[in-house]
């Protein structure tokens, strides 16, 4: 059902991109999305940011200009970190105050 939705890779959008790509949406659009997520993932966030567009559109907002099918496709998933712990810096063990000789060593050889 995902492919009917007028958001490319709706179900992986983070909640910031979301935000934006709604606002291209029509009304009729924007409910499609909405019932799509009452479905599936029923999420609060999501629904109320939804619910809200849904309300500047029915007091006089137009959508923006543009064609959220042609936004480029969202690679990984929502919530996955931009980066692996594998390249995380060494040394990352918090200091231990106040007790003598057992403060790992950070830079030392």
């Amino acid at each position: 059902m995902t492919e009917e939705l007028p958001l490319t890779d709706y179900d992986q959008l983070p909640l910031g991109d979301l935000k934006h790509r709604i606002r291209s949406l029509s009304e009729e659009e924007l409910r499609r999305v909405r019932d799509h997520e009452r479905e599936h993932g029923d999420r609060t966030p999501v629904l109320q940011v939804i619910e809200a567009r849904l309300d500047e559109l029915g007091r006089g907002a137009e959508p923006a200009p543009g064609d959220q099918r042609n936004a480029p496709r969202v690679s990984g998933t929502a919530g996955e970190p931009p980066i692996s712990p594998a390249h995380s810096p060494d040394g990352t063990t918090p200091l231990r105050h106040g007790v003598h000789e057992q403060t790992p060593s950070r830079g030392r050889t």
